[in-house]
């Protein structure tokens, strides 16, 4: 049975709709807003926004006129009621009846900061954060099961599709040599918000999302989280990126000794060319028969074959998340596994106590590398950085290190990592209500 039929038989049953609570009305949320809105049994019960009036927007472009209710209390009765809110901080999400947040800001601390409300109260948390995810998924997951509520990254993204192309390989027994994504915007390494200024506007995106798109971070962070939660690993640091085609996947992706890029099966990466905006899989088989089976239904002569879904829906299919989380009580993407990680290089030349501005800036981007070689060569994650101050020079096109920088450690991203740290060499990490306890105080 479809989705938009068992949101109509739990509607009828339950004689109320499901109530979402959306953090960030930036157009990830706002689309998510819209496709959300388009199924039975779902209420966009309130937004969240810094900017109180971004909030307001998002209802109005969804067709919805929200109450006037500014303050948590008013907008819990209003919700109660049937009725909307738009708010301001998330710091007392908590004390609203949400069945379910998402949360679409790309700003690590902030998707933590609302996991946290979340999970705390008893909701459900769905996130569209991959710089969360790659940053603190490991200890978010733990935290969702100790609530006994559901985590999980929202559908849409390549993550998620692509770990769904690679469950169906493995489903039929293909060994998996390389599942990745096709690059959307050209590689510029050193790509500044000030330089993409003009094509932001344009595309009506924030420049300093679009400058993480085009320096490559996305993509680390993207293929971080597949990595994270198959299994498979890191290609290497930085990953191959080559160029490909949908009809040359299959070799590009081979293993070296047959004439594509990769060293060993089992590992994640990108391509640059008319491969965006998909996501694909590639596999081998030794088994003449279905070598012969797949020839006949035109995949190609094999041993090595590439499944492909040519697109990816971002925000539009996020709501499928909510739906697979309301009724099946399942996630989308968890990290169920630690093989990746996403640190940091200097675009320029950095100077001691230089301020780091964070991802999709003029200082960094992100460079995706091997958990373990990175814990060995003392790296530093990527979305702990903002904020972090320079304690000595570091040249151009360098991977930055916990030697490198001091970190804010009054950041709440920055003490969870830190959590995560010690909760992978068997440490003790605060309880969800302590941690939840120490955020408000």
């Amino acid at each position: 049975m479809s989705y938009r039929d068992r949101l109509q038989g739990r509607l009828d049953e339950t004689g109320r709709p499901l109530r979402i609570g959306l953090v960030g009305a930036g157009q990830m949320g706002r689309g998510l807003a819209a496709q959300l809105l388009k199924m039975p049994g779902i209420s966009l019960s309130a937004v969240f926004d810094v900017d109180r009036a971004r909030a307001v927007e998002a209802f109005e472009q969804a067709g919805i006129t929200p109450s006037g209710a500014t303050d948590i209390d008013t907008a819990a009765r209003a919700i109660e009621n049937g009725e909307s809110a738009a708010l301001g901080g998330v710091d007392e999400l908590g004390a609203l009846p949400l069945d379910i947040v998402v949360e679409a800001t790309g700003v690590p601390d902030v998707g933590a900061r609302t996991a946290i409300e979340a999970l705390a109260a008893g909701m459900d948390y769905a996130t569209l954060n991959a710089e969360q995810e790659v940053t603190v998924g490991r200890y978010m997951l733990r935290l969702a099961e100790e609530s006994g509520r559901i985590y999980s990254v929202c559908r849409g993204d390549e993550p998620v599709e692509t770990k769904l192309l690679v469950d169906f390989a493995r489903d039929l027994d293909f060994e998996v040599i390389c599942a990745g994504k096709g690059k959307n915007n050209p590689l510029d390494p050193y790509a500044t918000p000030d330089g993409l200024a003009a094509e932001a506007t344009a595309k009506r995106m924030n420049p300093k999302m679009l400058t993480e798109f085009v320096d490559g971070s996305k993509a680390m962070i993207e293929m971080a989280a597949l990595a994270n939660t198959t299994g498979l690993e890191m290609s290497k640091r930085g990953m191959y990126g080559p160029s490909s085609t949908v009809p040359t996947l299959h070799e590009t992706f081979a293993l070296q000794e047959d004439g594509g890029v990769l060293d060993r099966p089992g590992v994640v990466d990108y391509c640059v060319g008319p491969v965006s905006p998909g996501v694909f899989v590639v596999v081998r088989t030794d088994d003449d028969y279905v070598q012969h089976e797949m020839a006949y239904l035109q995949m190609g002569d094999g041993p090595y074959f590439s499944f492909y879904r040519p697109y990816h829906l971002a925000s539009i299919e996020a709501p499928l998340t909510v739906y697979q989380i309301a009724l099946d009580r399942q996630p989308s993407l968890t990290a169920e596994h630690w093989t990746a990680e996403v640190g940091a290089e200097s675009k320029r030349a950095l100077k001691a106590g230089e301020l780091i501005t964070g991802i999709g800036t003029d200082t960094i981007r992100g460079l995706a590398d091997p958990a373990d070689d990175f814990e060995k060569e003392n790296g530093v994650p990527l979305g702990v950085l903002a904020g972090a101050r320079l304690t000595r020079d570091v040249p151009a096109d360098r991977m930055l290190t916990y030697d490198d920088v001091e970190l804010d450690e009054d950041s709440l991203i920055v003490r969870m990592r830190r959590y995560q740290d010690a909760l992978a060499h068997g440490e003790p990490v605060p309880s969800l209500q302590d941690l939840r306890a120490a955020v408000t105080r």
